[in-house]
């Protein structure tokens, strides 16, 4: 159990990045037999799904990379990171119970892919704010290795994953708190 919490914690913060590429991670994974998914979300293995992650992650990744439109994104991708890390987390939990699934699927998974999402946004306004734009695309591509990365390294290690994740999280947390006041 603590083990799914944990992968589930990997996968979701990935999300905060990058919403299509640990879906598309996850889906590989499945497909491959590597990512124990629970009966309601075998789907996600499917070819169907493989195909529709794929192409999201390419156009996703390919748009960040456009300065000024990357801003415009993030006001779409943050409530659909939130989504994707509740599903992310949700579909690797070991809870019978479908109503204590989903809660804990919202606020681990969507919490986690939540606060990783509103650091990026604020780490690429203030990019676009000092660069004109110009430093967008380093941010980008910093935040498509993380999200490859970290989706990799949750399915294959998601224990040592989970507790970096939180530590990164509890780190990010302390420094958006310093920031508002």
């Amino acid at each position: 159990m603590i083990a799914a919490i944990l992968l589930g914690i990997g996968l979701s913060a990935s999300a905060g990045y990058r919403v299509f590429i640990p879906l598309l991670i996850a889906s590989v994974a499945g497909k491959l037999g590597w990512l124990p998914l629970t009966d309601h979300f075998q789907w996600m293995g499917s070819t169907y799904a493989l195909i529709c992650f794929g192409t999201a992650a390419a156009v996703e990744i390919a748009a960040y990379y456009i300065p000024f439109v990357d801003n415009l994104l993030d006001t779409i991708t943050t409530p659909l990171a939130l989504v994707a890390g509740t599903l992310l987390t949700t579909s690797v939990l070991p809870i019978d119970q479908d109503l204590l699934k989903w809660v804990t699927g919202i606020m681990v998974g969507g919490g986690s892919a939540g606060i990783i999402q509103m650091g990026t946004s604020i780490l690429r306004l203030t990019s676009t704010k000092t660069t004109a734009g110009a430093g967008n695309p380093v941010v980008a591509t910093a935040e498509h290795g993380l999200a490859l990365g970290q989706s990799v390294m949750a399915i294959a290690l998601p224990v040592i994953t989970g507790i970096l994740v939180l530590v990164f999280l509890l780190f990010l947390l302390a420094k958006l708190l310093r920031l508002r006041r």
